[in-house]
């Protein structure tokens, strides 16, 4: 059988004109992370304007 699996989609937390600090990106990492979530892809349609969109995946 082949594997199933859950998907969770998060728009990470940003400033005014999409910018973040690398270190409130990895605290959201590190806090998905830890919930058995693995980081996929990251969805940035309009860099400098928008959110990123993380993409994590983990067994069912």
């Amino acid at each position: 059988m082949s594997k199933q699996w859950k998907y969770l989609v998060v728009k990470a937390d940003t400033g005014m004109w999409g910018t973040f600090k690398p270190e409130d990106l990895q605290e959201q990492l590190d806090k998905h992370g830890r919930l058995g979530w693995e980081l996929v892809n990251v969805v940035h349609s309009m860099p400098g304007y928008s959110s990123p969109t993380l993409i994590f995946k983990r067994e069912a």
